[in-house]
């Protein structure tokens, strides 16, 4: 019969992860940006006047940051 153990685990989370202030997004390897927000590969967003984008590779860059947005066809 499989017993269930209850651990308890404290994780320390500075105080500024809980502030309100707006704050610009930590640079990232591999994601598209943006308004200061990171978005991993795959992620579409609307963005003004409602064209929508999509986070994908770039296949024609070879370097860290291989991702870029690109406009998504209706």
């Amino acid at each position: 019969m499989a017993q269930r153990l209850d651990r308890q685990l404290d994780i320390n989370v500075p105080p500024e992860v809980f502030s309100n202030q707006t704050q610009r997004a930590q640079p990232c390897n591999q994601c598209c940006i943006y308004q200061d927000q990171n978005y991993s590969e795959g992620a579409v967003v609307k963005a003004d006047g409602g064209v929508l984008l999509q986070c994908q590779r770039d296949e024609k860059t070879l370097s860290t940051n291989p991702l870029v947005w690109r406009r998504v066809k209706p």
